[in-house]
Formats: structure tokens, sequence, C-alpha cells
């Protein structure tokens, strides 16, 4: 068997995963210290986000499972409140201590792990100290400053009862409540401890008169008891010497004269008593109703500085209101308008840019149509003037279609001219006067006229205005005019002839 070294190696290789394994287990086997809470997450059971321990110990797998720890040690927290309004909306100041802990029942250590878990113990105190403050100014605010400054323990009671809760939904616990001091700014509270003690003053004083009064009572009532046993010892006597002699009836009534001389005295000084104790009552009937009286002014006094800065905070708080209010709306109204001036420049804009697109469009079109009236009347010129046999004769046709709206526009245009007299210069050639010498001239003067057009200029006239022939046939013509030519003429003729 031992001659194998497969299975020794094997064996050896078991040993060490078994060793491994268990060395693993007991890594992975944590156990919480007393002052502890072991809080596992990962993978733990349905429905929980993490399994809580207060002692004991648990196995954390590896890979899906980790742990951390929550101290339980108690964290102190100092509220300093001041300014917190009671019941009669007096600022009052309570800075006090408060000691609170990680709670170890199930639910608490559960909210603990849910809320607290990672946090440093200054952040953890940090959300405590919040919730502290709020919880401690609902409290005072439901309590006279009387209740808050005479019964302490129902006061500590309330906060208890009203903290906790809130403590527990974070995982905390309220383990003490350390009220310093209470006080408050308008003096109340200073203002009802001379209150007290001048009434145990003024108690003090009674209960003195009081014990003088019982005393001077006691003094008369032992002195008539003597004086009652005297008068019986004297009327016993009488009746024992009433056989006596004269001297002794003379005794007898000497005696009861020093009896009732005595009796009277004692009268006197139980009245004097009287009338002393009287006085002193009086006195001190003054100064206590005198220190009761001041008492109250002091009270009343406090009272009316209180609803002053009361009346003050109020009227402050609704002047804020209101400035908040107006200020609201003025920035709502302020938003509006921003919102209505964008969303109409945003519409001008839109609508800008329609009608460029529209104006765009439509003279496009324009363009594109009067580009075809133009192509198509190009077209239609240049078939004219092949069909014409070139731009000469095209022209003059174009004149001719256009001459009868010409003459009926020149016709229009000269129709409401009144000429009242017509002058014809002429140069006098005409022997026998009239328009045909007139006539003549433009007549001869017409074929150069179309010469220089032609030759200057490139111009052909249309033929009704004539037409130039040949050089010959215009020496012909000019042979076959035999007619002199004109003298000079001295000053113009003229010929008028007047139309209506």
């Amino acid at each position: 068997m031992f001659d194998n070294p497969e299975l020794l190696l094997a064996l050896g290789a078991s040993i060490v995963v078994a060793f491994i394994f268990l060395l693993l287990i007991a890594k992975r086997y944590k156990r919480c210290p007393s002052n502890k809470v072991l809080i596992i997450y990962g993978k733990v059971k349905a429905g929980e986000s993490a399994k809580c321990l207060h002692g004991g110990g648990a196995f954390v797998w590896p890979l899906i499972q980790d742990y951390d720890y929550l101290s339980l040690d108690p964290m102190q927290i100092e509220v300093p409140l001041r300014g917190a309004l009671s019941s009669e909306n007096i600022r009052v100041n309570v800075p006090s201590v408060f000691t609170v802990a990680v709670g170890t029942q199930a639910a608490v250590m559960q909210n603990a792990a849910e809320r607290l878990l990672g946090l440093k113990v200054n952040e953890i105190t940090k959300q405590a100290e919040d919730i502290i403050f709020g919880q401690l100014r609902q409290v005072i605010a439901s309590m006279a400053i009387e209740d808050i400054n005479r019964d302490r323990d129902k006061f500590l009671e309330s906060i208890h009862n009203s903290l906790a809760q809130e403590l527990e939904k974070i995982g905390l616990i309220l383990i003490n409540v350390n009220i310093t001091d209470i006080t408050d700014e308008s003096g109340y509270i200073e203002a009802i401890g001379r209150k007290a003690a001048s009434e145990a003053i003024q108690q003090a004083e009674i209960d003195v008169s009081l014990q003088q009064k019982m005393g001077a009572i006691g003094v008369a009532n032992a002195t008539k008891e003597q004086e009652i046993e005297v008068a019986n010892a004297a009327k016993f006597r009488d009746i024992g010497t009433k056989e006596a002699d004269r001297d002794r009836r003379i005794q007898v009534s000497k005696a009861d004269a020093d009896a009732v001389f005595g009796e009277n005295q004692a009268k006197a000084q139980i009245a004097d008593a009287n009338a002393s104790l009287h006085v002193k009552e009086a006195e001190a009937f003054q100064i206590s109703e005198t220190k009761k009286r001041e008492a109250d002014a002091a009270v009343r006094e406090a009272q009316y500085v209180a609803e002053s800065r009361t009346a003050e905070a109020l009227a402050d708080k609704i002047e804020k209101e209101k400035r908040a209010e107006l200020e609201a709306v003025a920035k709502a109204e302020k938003a509006k308008q921003i919102v209505d001036a964008e969303a109409l420049g945003q519409q001008k804009r839109i609508d800008a840019d329609a009608e460029a697109a529209a104006n765009f469009a439509r003279l496009e079109a324009q363009a594109r149509g009067e580009y075809e009236i133009l192509a198509k009347k190009a077209e239609g010129l240049r078939l004219i003037v092949e069909n014409c046999g070139g731009a000469q004769q095209a022209f003059q046709l174009l004149m001719l279609e256009q001459l009868p709206k010409l003459s009926e526009t020149a016709a229009t245009a000269i129709s409401n001219i009144k000429f009242d007299k017509v002058v014809v210069w002429d140069g006098g050639g005409d022997a026998n006067g009239g328009t045909s010498g007139f006539l003549r001239n433009m007549a001869n003067a017409l074929p150069p006229m179309l010469h220089m057009m032609r030759d200057v200029g490139g111009v052909e006239m249309p033929e009704f205005l004539g037409k130039l022939v040949g050089e010959e046939g215009a020496s012909a013509a000019k042979a076959t005019d035999s007619s002199p030519a004109p003298a000079p003429s001295t000053p113009s003729e003229s010929k008028e002839s007047d139309t209506n």
C-alpha cells in the first residue's frame, strides 16, 4: 500500500484540501461580541435585507455574503435648543444632553442595519440630533411653561414617548435625557420663582402672626382660670366665715376689692395685648398685600412683555409671509411674461420663416412663369425671324402689326389737343403760295435722311416711308427735275392757316 506513490500523493492532497476547507470554515465563522451587533448581508433569508445577531456567531458564506459590525456604545448628543415656542407662544431655552445607542431588539437592529451600517459616529449623531431637535420642539409646543418648569417628570416622559419611536425608525434607542436648565427670553420663569418666594415669605409671616395670637390667647385663658379659682376660694371662705367678726369681714371685703382690682388690671393687660395683636396683624396684612401686589405687577409686566414680543414676532411672520406671497406672485408673473415673450418670439420667427418661404416660393414660381413666358416669346420671335428671312423683315412685319395700335394711340393722344393755329415755315421757294412747296421740300429731304440712317446707323426704315433706289436711278430722277433752284430768301415767309 505504501509502495504506491500515486496513492500516497492522492492521500496527501486530500488531507491538504480537508485542512484548507476546515481552515476556511473556521475563518468564515464570525462571533459577535457583547458590545456589538453582527450584520450579515448579501444572500440572506428571503424577505430580509440583512441578518442581525447580538451575541453568538454565524457562518458567513464566501462570495455570496459579507459582514460588518455596529457598535452598541452609548453616544451623547448635546442639544443647545434655544427659542422654542411653548403653547403660550413664549420662546423657551432648553439646553439638554441626550444619550442614545443602537438597539438590540430584532426590529430595531434591522432598522440600524438598513440605515446606519457603514456610517461614522458623527454621521449617526447628526441624524439623531436632527430628529431630537424636531421632536423636542414639538413637545415644548404642546406644553405650557409652568407645566414644563413645575412637572419635570411629565416633561421628560413626554420627550421619551415622542422621541423613542422616531429614533427606533433609524435603529437607535433613547437611554437617558438630562435637562441642563430651562430659561425663557421674556423672564416669565424667573417671575414665577419670585412669585413663589413672595408667597412663601407671606405665609411665614402669617404663621408667625398666628403663633403670636395663640400665645396671647393662652395667657388670657390662664389669667381667667386663675381669677375664677380665686373667686371660688373667696366664695367658700365667705360661706365658712359667715359668722366671723367684723374685722374678718372687713378683711374679706378688702380681699374682694383687691381681687376686683387685679381682675381689672388683668383685663386691661389683655386689652393691651389684643390691641398690639391687631396692630401687628394689620401691619403684617399690609406688608403681605404690598408684596403680593408687587409680585402680581411683576408677573403682569412679564406677561405684557411676552405678549408684546409675541405680537412683534407674529407681525414679523405675517409680513414675511405676505412678502413671500407677493414675491412668489411677482416671480410667477415674471416667469409667465418671459415664457409668453419667448413663445411670441418663437411664433413670430415661425411666421416670418413661413412667410419668407411662401414669398420665396411665390417669387420663384413667378420667376419661372416669367422665364417660361420670355422663353416662349423668344422662341416665337426666333421662328418669326426664321420664317421672314431675317431680322429686318421680322422687324418690319412686327411694326406693321403694331401700326394700327400706334396710330390709334397717337390719335387718342392728340384728340383732346386744341390747335389755335398751325405755323409752317418754308424757304419761300413756292411762288404760288400754300403748302405745296412745304410738301415738296419734305419729299426732297426724305431720301437723304433715309440714306443717312442706313449708312450711319445701319437702320432700314419701313417701305411705306419710302425705298431708296440705286445711284443711277437717283441721278436720273435728279436730271429730270428741271425746276430752277429757289432764290435765296430774305426773311422767311410764313403761311398761316387757322384751324379750329
